[in-house]
C-alpha cells in the first residue's frame, strides 16, 4: 500500500479515501477535494496520487503528471464557473508556504485576487 513517508501523509490517505473529504474530481493519476479551511470561496486543493514531497522532489519523469494537474486545475475551474479567473498556487518547502509534504497545487476562485499575494 504505502512505502516510507507516504504510510504517514495526510494528503495520501485523503486520495486513497482514508480520511473522508470532499471529492471534486478524481481520475487515476489525481484527486481533488475541497480545503477544510479555504482562503476563497472556491478553495480546491489537487494531489498526485503517486507521494511526491515538493515541486523540488519532481523527478523528469514526472513532467507529464505536473502538466496533468495543471490540466486538472483549469478543468475543475472550467466545471465550476470560474471563466472570470482563478488563480493556482504551488507552494514549495517551508519558506515557500508548503505545510504539507506532499506536492499540491491550489484553486482559488469566486473573489478579486490581489498581488502581491504575501
Amino acid at each position: 500500500m504505502y512505502t516510507g513517508q507516504a504510510m504517514s501523509c495526510i494528503f495520501c490517505k485523503i486520495a486513497a479515501g482514508e480520511i473522508p473529504s470532499t471529492a471534486v474530481y478524481q481520475d487515476e493519476l489525481a484527486y481533488a477535494f475541497a480545503d477544510i479551511n479555504p482562503k476563497a470561496p472556491i478553495h480546491v486543493l489537487i494531489v498526485p496520487r503517486e507521494h511526491i514531497v515538493s515541486l523540488s522532489d519532481a523527478a523528469q519523469d514526472h513532467r507529464a503528471l505536473l502538466g496533468h494537474l495543471l490540466w486538472t486545475a483549469a478543468e475543475i475551474a472550467r466545471k465550476k464557473g470560474l471563466d472570470k479567473g482563478y488563480r493556482v498556487v504551488l507552494n514549495n518547502g517551508e519558506l515557500g508556504g508548503q505545510t504539507v509534504d506532499h506536492l499540491h497545487l491550489h484553486l482559488l476562485g469566486e473573489q478579486q485576487m490581489t498581488w502581491p499575494p504575501g
